[in-house]
């Protein structure tokens, strides 16, 4: 769970300057409560459920349309023998078709960390007896709760963040190996994408940052369903990555307040703006503002530690949104289908002077995502 916080520039040192500057941070307060919610639902846990190439039995799945299945004949030992600690990967096309399943080193590109191996076949239940059909994405879902929640958290000696980049979920035989009788379910740990397809990750889990952040340029769409998805910048988006900043630098003896975050990412993101668009004043010509989660305890204890700064348009209709951007704020680009007008002269906020001190009180350090 994170909160949320944005500033824009001042434009003036005058009372009205200073109702300008008020007024975007109770416009930053009013999104705080939608945004909220948005992050933490991005961290829903998704279950893993693939389709394989069926071409050989006229396109349909042998387990039907939910089952769940991963593997081809050739790399049902492969599969089977992986264990804790280990990684597996495997290659997915452009229709969502899995092949190539392997075990590798977590330390290579790999798509799932096994935590736990369990045997169906022993659960106190008939429903997975010699003839049973595959568990359907239900029924695997109950078994994430069920079999791998416990074991997994304990693999991570419960340092996970549920709101975090991964995901705990369930890998069953391919349909082949479950016809034969195979009821090895791996439970481990996935980085998904905004549709749950498993993203390629590189290093242990326990040794990676667990944020889930954006790299520098990406643009981000707040879908209706609360979930932030990457998008071109030339689709409509509501959010620009302008620096990833990982908070253990600055505090490395622990989780620092909501006041100290938000005063280091002031600084820190204010600063990311002007070298991201290249002056002051281009910032305050583009009309956006800075924008910034803040980390909470229990996500620094589970591992998350960096944040993205973004540049954002408030909406001014009064609802806890975002106005419409298109393109990249480095470019042409439009707010709601307008691009920004020219803005009125005003004294800069800083000098270069000004603007060289601010940046060494705070320096950003960048964290590329896996």
């Amino acid at each position: 769970m994170v909160s949320i916080m944005s500033t824009n520039f001042d434009t003036s040192t005058s009372p009205e300057g200073e109702t300008k500057k008020n007024s975007s941070f109770r416009t930053a307060a009013s999104v705080q409560t939608m945004l909220v919610a948005a992050l933490a639902a991005t961290a829903a846990v998704g279950v893993y459920s693939y389709n394989t190439d069926n071409s050989a039995n006229g396109g349909e799945s042998p387990t039907g349309p939910e089952q769940s299945t991963v593997s081809t004949t050739a790399t049902i030992a492969s599969f089977t023998t992986a264990d804790v600690g280990q990684c597996a990967t495997w290659d997915v096309n452009n229709e969502g078709l899995v092949s190539g399943f392997e075990q590798t080193s977590c330390d290579q590109e790999h798509r799932f960390e096994i935590s736990a191996r369990e045997n169906l076949a022993t659960y106190p239940s008939s429903e997975f007896g010699p003839d049973a059909a595959p568990p359907n994405l239900t029924r695997q879902a109950q078994l994430r709760e069920e079999l791998c929640q416990s074991p997994t958290l304990a693999y991570l000696n419960n340092r996970f963040d549920p709101s975090g980049r991964y995901t705990i979920a369930p890998i069953l035989p391919p349909a082949e190996a479950w016809a034969a009788g195979d009821r090895t379910m791996l439970c481990g740990l996935q980085a998904t994408d905004a549709s749950g397809t498993p993203q390629l990750t590189v290093g242990p889990i326990a040794a990676n940052d667990q944020a889930r952040v954006f790299e520098t340029g990406a643009c981000v769409k707040v879908e209706s369903s609360a979930e932030f998805r990457q998008v071109d910048c030339t689709e409509d988006h509501h959010l620009e990555s302008i620096l990833t900043v990982n908070l253990g630098v600055p505090f490395p003896q622990g989780a620092p307040s909501t006041d100290e975050q938000n005063n280091f990412l002031g600084n820190t993101c204010t600063q990311a703006s002007i070298d991201y668009l290249g002056s002051e004043e281009n910032v305050y010509q583009s009309t956006l503002q800075t924008f910034w989660p803040t980390i909470t305890s229990n996500s620094w204890l589970g591992g998350s530690h960096s944040v993205n700064c973004f540049l954002m348009s408030p909406s001014t209709e009064g609802a806890a949104t975002f106005n419409t951007l298109n393109g990249s704020a480095t470019g042409t680009f439009t707010i709601n289908g307008e691009v920004p007008p020219p803005q009125p002269e005003r004294d800069p906020l800083r000098d270069t002077a000004g603007t060289t001190a601010s940046a060494e009180v705070g320096v950003p350090v960048e964290e590329n995502a896996p």
